[in-house]
């Protein structure tokens, strides 16, 4: 059978070739297309500087301030008058207190030295005989009598205050007195939580009775005693 197409009418005949030459066409397009640059158009400014209108500025005038001249040194007087001392001093004259040995010596007496009384307080815990509470002079133990009595004391004379009663106020006072040389009692001091049972602690202290004093060596001393008196309501 033969053909019918003519073979000068092949259209695939060159297309590698064409195609080839198109692509070398794109990428010379593309490359020239990358490497273009454009450049902004420049300015021209005047960067001269006008020197002459800085020197013509003019300068402001500053006003000097003029100190004063030291005022001038008073002047010399021009006489000069001498007064004279007419006034005598009478000059000290000190004698000597170095004795002869022609001199008397006179002898002196001997000079009686009073004693003077030491105000000694010794505790009532090391104290050699202890206070004597009334009724206590017959006792063995001086010292437990003391302590028991000044107990039945306290219980005796104790009164509870009705406004620390009424705003529940309780603790324990602790008081100190001093048993003087005479047997009285004074320097009486207390510590407590209120004031109202401070004046209790104190007003039973003061209804103590004169006792016999403390003796240390045979002679009466001052002796400080400290006793709590606790207050509790019921």
């Amino acid at each position: 059978m033969e053909l019918k197409k003519n073979p000068k009418a092949d259209v695939g005949k060159n297309s590698t070739l064409y195609f080839v030459i198109g692509l070398a066409a794109v990428m010379g397009v593309v490359y020239g297309a990358m490497e273009w640059k454009k450049y902004d158009r420049g300015n021209d400014y005047d960067i001269a500087l006008n020197v002459e209108d800085q020197l013509d500025e003019e300068v402001p005038m500053t006003e000097q301030i003029k100190t004063p001249p030291p005022p001038p040194p008073p002047a010399a007087p021009e006489v000069i008058e001498v007064v004279e001392d007419e006034e005598e001093v009478e000059e000290t004259v000190i004698e000597s207190t170095e004795t002869s040995q022609e001199e008397e010596v006179v002898e002196v007496e001997d000079v009686e030295v009073d004693e003077v009384e030491e105000d000694i307080s010794v505790p009532f815990a090391v104290i050699e005989d202890v206070p004597v509470f009334p009724g206590c002079e017959g006792a063995s133990d001086k010292k437990a009598c003391f302590q028991d009595m000044m107990q039945q004391h306290i219980r005796k004379n104790f009164r509870y205050p009705e406004i620390a009663q009424e705003m529940g106020v309780q603790g324990r006072v602790n008081v100190i007195f001093v048993i003087q040389k005479d047997g009285s009692i004074g320097n009486i001091r207390m510590r407590g939580p209120d004031k109202n049972l401070e004046a209790e602690a104190l007003r039973i202290i003061q209804k103590l009775p004169k006792m016999t004093p403390g003796k240390q060596r045979g002679r009466a001393v001052k002796v400080p005693f400290s006793i709590p008196i606790t207050f509790k309501l019921q």
